[in-house]
Protein backbone atom coordinates (compact mmCIF):
# COMPACT_ATOMS: atom_id res chain seq x y z
CA UNK A 1 0.00 0.00 0.00
CA UNK A 2 1.30 3.41 -0.96
CA UNK A 3 1.20 6.21 1.61
CA UNK A 4 -1.27 9.05 1.17
CA UNK A 5 0.30 12.10 -0.45
CA UNK A 6 -2.51 14.68 -0.31
CA UNK A 7 -5.39 14.60 2.18
CA UNK A 8 -8.49 16.77 1.83
CA UNK A 9 -10.25 17.52 5.12
CA UNK A 10 -13.91 18.46 4.70
CA UNK A 11 -15.06 20.56 7.68
CA UNK A 12 -18.57 21.64 8.61
CA UNK A 13 -17.84 23.54 11.88
CA UNK A 14 -20.46 21.62 13.86
CA UNK A 15 -19.83 20.60 17.48
CA UNK A 16 -17.94 17.40 16.72
CA UNK A 17 -15.76 18.81 13.95
CA UNK A 18 -12.67 18.66 16.16
CA UNK A 19 -12.67 14.85 16.06
CA UNK A 20 -12.62 14.86 12.24
CA UNK A 21 -9.94 17.57 12.20
CA UNK A 22 -7.72 15.60 14.58
CA UNK A 23 -8.06 12.39 12.51
CA UNK A 24 -7.07 14.20 9.32
CA UNK A 25 -4.16 16.01 11.00
CA UNK A 26 -2.85 12.77 12.51
CA UNK A 27 -3.02 11.00 9.14
CA UNK A 28 -1.26 13.88 7.40
CA UNK A 29 1.48 13.82 10.04
CA UNK A 30 1.81 10.03 9.88
CA UNK A 31 2.15 9.94 6.10
CA UNK A 32 3.92 13.31 5.82
CA UNK A 33 1.15 14.25 3.40
CA UNK A 34 -0.07 17.63 2.25
CA UNK A 35 -3.20 18.60 4.17
CA UNK A 36 -5.83 20.74 2.45
CA UNK A 37 -9.16 21.81 3.90
CA UNK A 38 -12.53 22.60 2.39
CA UNK A 39 -15.73 24.06 3.73
CA UNK A 40 -18.81 24.33 1.55
CA UNK A 41 -21.62 26.77 2.24
CA UNK A 42 -24.72 24.98 1.02
CA UNK A 43 -26.71 27.12 -1.40
CA UNK A 44 -30.17 25.82 -0.55
CA UNK A 45 -33.31 27.41 -1.97
CA UNK A 46 -35.97 28.68 0.40
CA UNK A 47 -39.41 27.40 -0.47
CA UNK A 48 -42.55 29.26 0.51
CA UNK A 49 -45.63 27.71 -1.03
CA UNK A 50 -47.71 30.80 -0.27
CA UNK A 51 -45.76 32.56 -3.03
CA UNK A 52 -46.06 29.57 -5.33
CA UNK A 53 -42.37 29.48 -6.20
CA UNK A 54 -38.92 28.63 -4.94
CA UNK A 55 -37.06 31.76 -3.92
CA UNK A 56 -33.24 31.60 -3.61
CA UNK A 57 -31.55 32.91 -0.49
CA UNK A 58 -31.09 36.64 -0.47
CA UNK A 59 -27.58 37.34 -1.76
CA UNK A 60 -26.78 39.43 1.34
CA UNK A 61 -27.44 36.38 3.53
CA UNK A 62 -25.17 34.27 1.33
CA UNK A 63 -22.46 36.93 1.56
CA UNK A 64 -22.71 36.96 5.34
CA UNK A 65 -22.54 33.15 5.50
CA UNK A 66 -19.53 33.11 3.18
CA UNK A 67 -17.71 35.83 5.15
CA UNK A 68 -18.29 34.07 8.48
CA UNK A 69 -17.19 30.75 6.99
CA UNK A 70 -14.08 32.37 5.53
CA UNK A 71 -13.06 33.72 8.95
CA UNK A 72 -13.50 30.33 10.62
CA UNK A 73 -11.75 28.47 7.80
CA UNK A 74 -8.80 30.88 7.79
CA UNK A 75 -8.44 30.53 11.57
CA UNK A 76 -8.52 26.73 11.31
CA UNK A 77 -5.93 26.82 8.51
CA UNK A 78 -3.71 29.04 10.67
CA UNK A 79 -4.13 26.71 13.68
CA UNK A 80 -3.19 23.68 11.55
CA UNK A 81 -0.38 25.42 9.66
CA UNK A 82 -2.15 25.01 6.32
CA UNK A 83 -1.14 27.55 3.64
CA UNK A 84 -3.79 29.69 1.95
CA UNK A 85 -3.46 27.87 -1.39
CA UNK A 86 -4.57 24.65 0.37
CA UNK A 87 -7.67 26.28 1.87
CA UNK A 88 -10.90 26.06 -0.12
CA UNK A 89 -14.20 27.82 0.56
CA UNK A 90 -16.94 26.95 -1.90
CA UNK A 91 -20.62 27.70 -2.40
CA UNK A 92 -22.91 24.94 -3.65
CA UNK A 93 -23.62 21.28 -3.01
CA UNK A 94 -21.20 20.00 -0.34
CA UNK A 95 -20.94 16.55 -1.92
CA UNK A 96 -20.26 17.91 -5.41
CA UNK A 97 -17.82 20.60 -4.32
CA UNK A 98 -15.82 18.27 -2.06
CA UNK A 99 -15.46 15.78 -4.90
CA UNK A 100 -14.61 18.50 -7.43
CA UNK A 101 -11.91 20.05 -5.26
CA UNK A 102 -10.47 16.62 -4.37
CA UNK A 103 -10.08 15.92 -8.08
CA UNK A 104 -8.69 19.40 -8.81
CA UNK A 105 -5.94 19.06 -6.19
CA UNK A 106 -5.31 15.35 -6.83
CA UNK A 107 -6.19 14.36 -3.28
CA UNK A 108 -5.81 10.65 -2.61
CA UNK A 109 -7.85 10.70 0.62
CA UNK A 110 -10.89 12.70 1.71
CA UNK A 111 -11.65 12.85 5.45
CA UNK A 112 -15.25 13.73 6.33
CA UNK A 113 -17.52 13.35 9.36
CA UNK A 114 -20.50 10.99 9.29
CA UNK A 115 -23.49 10.84 11.63
CA UNK A 116 -24.73 7.38 10.59
CA UNK A 117 -28.27 8.56 9.99
CA UNK A 118 -31.24 6.21 9.85
CA UNK A 119 -34.76 6.32 8.47
CA UNK A 120 -35.90 9.52 6.76
CA UNK A 121 -32.53 11.25 7.19
CA UNK A 122 -30.87 8.34 5.39
CA UNK A 123 -33.28 8.70 2.46
CA UNK A 124 -32.30 12.35 2.11
CA UNK A 125 -28.68 11.28 1.91
CA UNK A 126 -25.70 12.68 3.71
CA UNK A 127 -22.65 14.50 2.51
CA UNK A 128 -20.39 11.69 3.73
CA UNK A 129 -22.46 9.06 1.92
CA UNK A 130 -22.49 11.07 -1.30
CA UNK A 131 -18.74 11.65 -1.16
CA UNK A 132 -18.09 7.99 -0.35
CA UNK A 133 -20.05 6.76 -3.36
CA UNK A 134 -18.87 9.30 -5.92
CA UNK A 135 -15.26 10.16 -5.06
CA UNK A 136 -12.49 8.74 -7.21
CA UNK A 137 -10.11 8.49 -4.23
CA UNK A 138 -10.26 6.88 -0.81
CA UNK A 139 -12.70 8.34 1.73
CA UNK A 140 -12.46 8.12 5.51
CA UNK A 141 -15.86 8.74 7.10
CA UNK A 142 -15.24 9.51 10.78
CA UNK A 143 -18.19 8.26 12.85
CA UNK A 144 -19.79 11.01 14.91
CA UNK A 145 -22.41 10.48 17.62
CA UNK A 146 -25.98 11.61 16.99
CA UNK A 147 -26.35 13.25 20.41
Amino acid sequence: MQNYQHILLAVDFFEQSQLVIEKAKNLADKYQAILSIIHVVDNLPVTDTSYGATIPFDMDLTSILMENAKKRLNQLAKDLGIPEQNTHLELGSPKSEIIRIAEDINADLIVVGSHGRHGFALLLGSTANGVLHHATCDVLAVRLSDD
